[in-house]
């Protein structure tokens, strides 16, 4: 069994990006569990929203399940990189796949990024993907 973790956000177009990611991956509906993981600011709020209820996650699940792929959830508190780099080892996953954002270079430097601090530490590959339109030209 190959797990992807699929960290996801508010984002339509990066989810499904994400998820044609995962969907594209060989013998995908046979071999592939993704598990969906939004990480919360505060534990109120992942009390009450689960992550397919996102617009990133409900696009990423409905795009996941319609092909055939196991959708699981889970939901973490706390800073974004460091939560989905714990997520990743204890589930043991095989991939990372995260929707990228476009930022300026002032701006990551200025703000820093997710997808830079999981790729720089991760200890398994990682995939990242842009929005769905972005693909479409």
């Amino acid at each position: 069994m190959y797990r992807a973790l699929m960290p996801i956000d508010g984002s339509e177009s990066r989810g499904e990006a994400q998820a044609e990611a995962v969907i594209g991956l060989p013998n995908a509906t046979e071999s592939v569990t993704v598990t969906l993981l939004y990480v919360f600011d505060d534990a109120d709020q992942m009390e009450t929203t689960a992550p397919d209820e996102l617009d990133g996650g409900r696009v990423a699940a409905t795009r996941l399940q319609d092909a055939g792929i196991a959708v699981e959830q889970s939901s973490r508190v706390g800073d974004p990189a460091t939560e989905i780099l714990a997520a990743a080892d204890e589930l043991d996953a095989d991939q990372i796949v995260l929707g990228g954002r476009k930022r300026s270079p002032v701006g990551a430097i200025l703000f820093g990024s997710v997808s830079q601090s999981v790729i720089v530490d991760a200890d398994r590959p990682v995939t990242i993907t842009g929005d769905a339109t972005s693909h479409s030209a």
